[in-house]
């Protein structure tokens, strides 16, 4: 076994790794770039190393470093982590010539199913379905064309080193066929390097099912089942499951089979995964090999019993794998949520900033699993992609997995940054997904215009109206409880209570009781039960005997409640001053129509305009960045430039001026 390994990532990953090489008595070496000297991977390793500045292709992707860090601190190995160079061929021949051990599949298995070209041959060969298409580079957009009409409409132009939804387009007819083509190769060669396109028949309502492989160095190699990922919004994945309830055992035991037969071919060491399209009729064709560690692997440990990341390292070791197929287990299901920076009501726009509060759920071993990498008070910065933690439910059926990842998210805490909670418990108790009917255009079928504050129509409004009187009601208690009081001036307190939300204005009458208090709302009583204290952000206990955990946060005047995703700004007042407050005159908004405003915090890197300039509608005005978007924006109509707010370097909040027109 190795005595010291190096952690060639950052984020929560970097911290994954470090607590199962903590578990085996493997000490680890951290990496950071100057962004992420203070990160939580750094401060939880046994040593650390800086590598550069933020930019990954001068730190986390730099091999020079990476390799001269393992020199450095004697680590006998590296372990990639995903994304990075967790699938760098050169870097694993680097690593190799160096005496360094990569702790994953050898240069040759990243190279043969890193091509999608040549993975597609290699997986016919080994007996694996493939979906209907030819292997070849097309020549012109004329052949495109002709492989097409024989393959049959509707047909997916896909780049040969592509990945994450770059290079990739789905043509049904001719004209979009050679459009695509062109396309395509331009968006891969800027991409990658490598402008290569195939064409192949496009699956209608396709499901996303991947299976899990374990190989060692010795030939032994078993699957471990599948994960359901299909629920994916613009080709990246938010939500994942295993096992999937799509499934049947038949074709289940057909594609683990299949996933080894495709390991076997090409040698493969360590944890891998074959992606599969599956259609409507249960049929699976072979997408492509992911020759890494998944994000989504802890769905498969939750259900199997299985520590992957150690597997990994004991294969690199040369340890036999000490599994055989009949003893992979499978128990329950678990689902993980992708809890991200990112603001689902402003078409999903990176956040940046500094993680003001953070609380994650309770953890629960085998129930509940949070895997981070932030801490509360770190910064999200620009320069890295915007996952905050994977939140990991586990039931004994998918309906108690479901209600757990629904009573996770509730309690999660995040202020300071946007965070994708909201989308993330809407699109949970939507009815398609407690049904499991779901695909890939799920996301985008749901929500065609964007996911909204509509979009998330609470069961039971009156409960949030209701818990922001309670909270107030119980800061007025203390409030008049505090002694040294002038006598004769003690406010008297009524029980009618007025609220005021965004979605409407509810009258009822509060009354306090050891347990609670009880809520009189058009002649019912309601009973609310907690023993919340004042200040707790989380207000735990039960609404008419149902349980509830509503996130409550004092702001001045107003209560933020938020619970199942909805959030509402609450005012709480008397009768008497609502009475009051409709008599004042409302203050029209600020006219913003002369400001071309920044969407989202991050980098301005282009400014693309002057102060008197003309300007037409579409032309490209600025250019925001942040964790790998770029975000082009440009003129909605016709004018001129007055004053020109921010220079490109400038680093942008949100809604920050960048230009005003005349």
């Amino acid at each position: 076994m190795f005595q010291k390994i190096l952690i060639a990532n950052r984020g929560e990953i970097a911290c994954r790794i470090v607590r199962t090489a903590r578990r085996m008595g493997v000490a680890t070496v951290a990496v950071f770039s100057e962004a992420d000297r203070d990160a939580l991977h750094v401060d939880m390793a046994d040593e650390a190393v800086a590598i550069g500045p933020p930019p990954p292709r001068l730190s986390y992707l730099d091999v020079d470093r990476i390799v001269a860090a393992c020199k450095q601190t004697g680590a006998e190995a590296v372990h990639p982590g995903y994304g990075f160079l967790s699938e760098n061929e050169a870097f694993v021949r680097r690593l190799d010539a160096e005496g360094i051990v990569f702790i994953g599949p050898t240069a040759d298995a990243i190279a043969a199913m890193g091509d999608k070209i040549a993975s597609k041959r290699i997986a016919r060969e080994a007996g694996v379905n493939v979906i209907p298409g030819v292997d070849e580079e097309i020549a012109s957009p004329r052949r495109a064309v002709e492989i097409a009409r024989e393959i049959g409409y509707p047909v997916m132009i896909k780049a040969s080193a592509g990945g994450g939804g770059k290079g990739l387009r789905v043509a049904r007819d001719d004209a979009a066929v050679a459009e695509g083509y062109q396309a395509c190769r331009a968006e891969a060669a800027g991409a990658f390097g490598d402008d290569r396109v195939f064409i192949e028949k496009y699956i209608e309502h396709p499901r996303h099912i991947e299976i899990q492989v374990l190989a060692d160095a010795l030939g032994a190699t078993v699957h471990l089942g599948e994960r359901e990922c299909s629920l994916q919004r613009r080709h990246q994945k938010v939500i994942e499951e295993a096992p999937s309830p799509f499934l049947d055992d038949a074709t289940r035991l057909a594609m683990g089979e299949q996933a080894v037969a495709l390991a076997k071919a090409v040698g493969y060491r360590s944890a891998g995964t074959v992606e599969f399209v599956v259609g409507k009729d249960r049929g699976f064709y072979f997408l492509e090999m992911n020759t890494r560690l998944q994000v989504e692997h802890p769905v498969t440990e939750m259900i199997t019993g299985l520590d992957l990341v150690e597997k990994m390292i004991r294969i690199a070791a040369g340890e036999p794998l000490g599994l055989t197929q009949d003893q992979v287990r499978r128990d329950g299901w678990a689902i993980e949520c992708r809890i991200n920076a990112e603001d689902p009501f402003r078409n999903f726009l990176p956040s940046t900033g500094r993680l003001v509060r953070y609380r994650p759920p309770h953890e629960e071993a085998g129930v509940v699993r949070v895997d981070a990498g932030v801490v509360e008070g770190d910064e999200i910065s620009i320069h890295y992609d915007p996952m905050i933690a994977k939140l990991v439910t586990h039931g004994w059926t998918r309906k108690e997995a479901i209600g757990r990842m629904h009573e996770a998210l509730n309690a999660f805490l995040i202020r300071g940054v946007a965070s994708n909670l909201a989308f993330q418990s809407g699109l949970t108790r939507h009815p398609r997904f407690l049904s499991g009917d779901i695909d890939t255009a799920l996301i985008a079928e749901t929500y065609p215009d964007g996911f909204h504050p509509s979009s998330l129509a609470h069961e039971d409004p009156l409960l949030l109206a209701a818990v922001a009187a309670y909270a107030r009601r119980r800061y007025i208690k203390r409030a008049t409880g505090t002694s040294g009081q002038l006598e004769g001036h003690a406010r008297r307190v009524d029980a009618d209570w007025v609220v005021i939300t965004p979605e409407g204005r509810y009258q009822l009458a509060v009354f306090l009781d050891a347990q609670g208090c009880e809520i009189l709302y058009e002649g019912k009583v309601h009973h609310l039960k907690t023993n919340w204290k004042l200040g707790d952000p989380l207000l735990k206990g039960t609404w008419d005997k149902n349980a509830i955990c509503v996130q409550v946060e004092r702001m001045g005047l107003k209560y933020r409640i938020s619970h199942w995703g909805t959030q509402v700004d609450a005012v709480v007042m008397t009768a008497r001053a609502a009475a009051l407050l409709d008599l004042m005159p409302q203050k029209p908004p600020p006219d913003l129509s002369k400001l071309l405003l920044s969407p989202m915090p991050g980098l301005l890197v282009e400014v693309a305009a002057t102060t008197g300039r003309v300007v037409r509608a579409g032309e490209i005005l600025a250019v925001v960045e942040a964790m790998k978007m770029r975000n082009v924006l440009k003129a909605e109509h016709d004018g001129v430039i007055a004053e020109v707010l921010a220079a490109a370097g400038d680093s942008l909040a949100v809604d920050q001026p960048i230009l005003r027109f005349e």
